[in-house]
């Protein structure tokens, strides 16, 4: 009967698994902050950056049609 009792008996383990959230989960440090800050910061300026040299970009890469470029074409050697 003492026998019986022993395996019947179930303990729940002080530290049971919550899936990783244990007791720090959600904290961060004031270092993570002005680090998370510091990207936000040279993101801003990459992106002021960016605009800036796309406003440079001309509407078209197609070459201008003038008489000059013309005039090159008409003396392209043939091969002979």
């Amino acid at each position: 009967m003492a026998l019986s009792q022993t395996t019947t008996a179930t303990t729940t383990p002080a530290n049971t698994d919550q899936g990783g959230q244990g007791e720090d989960f959600g904290k961060s440090t004031p270092v993570g902050f002005v680090l998370l800050i510091l990207f936000f910061v040279a993101v801003a300026f990459l992106i002021r950056s960016m605009t800036k040299h796309l406003k440079k970009v001309p509407a078209s890469f197609d070459p201008p049609d003038t008489e000059s470029s013309e005039a090159g074409a008409g003396s392209t050697k043939t091969g002979d």
